[in-house]
């Protein structure tokens, strides 16, 4: 098999993993801000009260949990319509051209970027919410499914696992891209190698022809000494005249 199809079957698998992992971003986000009333917990802060035992919630913004929504469908609607292109150009036994191959590594690398931003902001803001509920209770975890916040009337009993399932797919679609963007890379290199290759296949042919042109002994060398005698007799003859 040609190094352009295994690079190009690694492409197809490297985008349908990323786009498994996308969904683990997108659903249990999408669950959390329903469970929670469209509060997002991430940097979330506040105080316990002593008489009722309830969590008094300073609720971040929601763009903290939209943010990784978005990057999370992103993710997903590329990595579709890349296993689409890509597959045909596997049907069709083609590749795509040094422009298409250009694109695609500085989207992969902008996804990458746009992922990892998510991917901290995920990390970082459920931190900060399991550091004040291990102010009661001895770990995040327990937490889940206990009536912290009747007023907000939210429910917490999948909290811990949904956002535990959304590290797990920011993180994996974090390191999915950044092997895509290796691919695409390479295969933008090898372009550029091909092409190199030719200039030079080019060159080298033209400086042949010339070398044979101005030799003597080629039939265009001949020819032009021919030429050159022809010319000096006929010169020499008008002259005697």
């Amino acid at each position: 098999m040609a190094l352009g199809n295994i690079v190009l079957l690694c492409q197809i698998a490297g985008y349908v993993i990323a786009s498994i992992l996308s969904l683990c971003i997108v659903v249990p986000m999408s669950l959390h801000q329903d469970e929670f009333r469209g509060h997002c917990l991430l940097f979330s802060t506040g105080v316990w009260e002593e008489t009722n035992g309830q969590f008094n919630v300073d609720w971040a913004s929601q763009a903290y949990c939209n943010y990784t929504i978005f990057v999370g469908l992103m993710l997903f609607i590329v990595s579709v319509v890349q296993i689409y292109r890509f597959s045909v150009y596997l049907y069709k036994g083609t590749d795509s051209s040094f422009l298409s191959a250009f694109i695609d590594c500085v989207s992969s690398m902008v996804l990458c970027g746009m992922t990892i931003i998510a991917a901290l902001m995920i990390t970082l803001g459920f931190a900060v919410w399991c550091q004040y509920m291990t102010l009661r209770f001895p770990s995040c975890d327990i937490a889940a499914g206990k009536a912290i916040d009747k007023q907000d009337g939210i429910d917490t009993i999948a909290f811990h696992i949904e956002l535990g399932t959304a590290q797990f797919g920011v993180w994996g679609s974090f390191a999915c891209w950044v092997g895509l963007s290796v691919f695409a890379l390479l295969k933008l290199c090898r372009y550029h190698q091909l092409e190199n290759i030719r200039v030079s296949m080019y060159r080298e042919r033209q400086r042949l022809i010339n070398e044979t042109a101005d030799s003597p002994g080629s039939s265009l060398g001949r020819e032009s000494t021919s030429s050159q005698q022809t010319a000096a007799v006929i010169s020499g003859d008008n002259n005697t005249q």
